[in-house]
């Protein structure tokens, strides 16, 4: 599972911080950040979700009020968006 967020939708309302410990928070730009991501387009950043984390993921990206936040399964077919 991966897990996959757009950091130039995000509006910084940290909803995604209390579900997941993956995301931080950014104060200097307004935003969460996703931990140990790569950035694989501009403002685009993806990661492995651990298998214990899983739970925490998808919670993370359905408590998301703008849909930053976007999980796939490992066939890459979108689960959360």
């Amino acid at each position: 599972m991966k897990v996959e967020f757009d950091e130039d939708v995000c509006i910084g309302m940290f909803q995604c911080v209390a579900e997941w410990d993956a995301f931080e928070e950014d104060k200097s730009k307004g935003k969460a950040i996703l931990a140990d991501s790569e950035e694989v387009e501009e403002g685009v950043f993806v990661r492995e979700v651990p298998d214990d984390a899983e739970l925490d993921a998808k919670f993370a990206a359905r408590s998301c009020p703008v849909d930053a936040i976007t999980i796939y399964d490992d066939d890459g077919e979108q689960v959360i968006s």
